[in-house]
């Protein structure tokens, strides 16, 4: 009778306590399609990626211009000149290389310019998401966009356009 009355009391007190506890979802790529800043530099990031993609492929673009030629004259060359032409080559398209890691590699200049642009964007997201949790007493929000574990989840818990208008972007 005892193990039972505990056990009862156990179960009722860990039932209250899970239903104490509060969850909202967000769905940060809704939010971030309603963030004109966001737009506006995923556009000049666009641009710039072009740019930099362009002036990649010249680079290889000579560097396979310079392969050919060197086809074409090789029989002429002597040993010397070949080995030159060799290296000129290979220095090219080694600089087209270089240039492709310096735009596009993990730490080039597009991952740069990304970061900057998301960084304010995430913090006011974050901030907005933050007030909001500790206004309400949430104890978890989560990304909706980004966990795939969730198969369903009630709209009314998604406080996506609660975060918009803390931010000023009211729909």
């Amino acid at each position: 009778m005892k193990k039972n009355l505990l056990l009862m009391f156990l179960l009722l007190a860990g039932a209250a306590t899970a239903s104490a506890q509060k969850f909202a979802l967000i769905d940060m790529e809704y939010i971030l399609q309603n963030i004109p800043a966001y737009e506006s530099g995923m556009n000049q990031l666009e641009q710039d990626s072009q740019k930099w993609q362009a002036e990649v492929e010249k680079l290889g673009e000579e560097a396979k211009n310079m392969y050919k030629a060197y086809q074409s004259k090789v029989s002429t060359y002597t040993d010397a000149q070949r080995s030159k032409q060799e290296e000129a080559v290979i220095a090219k398209e080694k600089e087209a290389a270089d240039l492709r890691l310096k735009y596009f590699g993990p730490e080039g200049e597009l991952a740069k310019k990304r970061a900057d642009l998301m960084r304010p964007i995430q913090d006011a997201i974050y901030n907005a998401v933050k007030a909001i949790a500790t206004q309400r007493g949430y104890a978890l929000v989560q990304d909706r966009a980004s966990a795939v574990s969730i198969i369903f989840a009630s709209p009314a818990i998604d406080i996506s356009d609660e975060v918009l208008a803390r931010m000023g972007y009211a729909n």
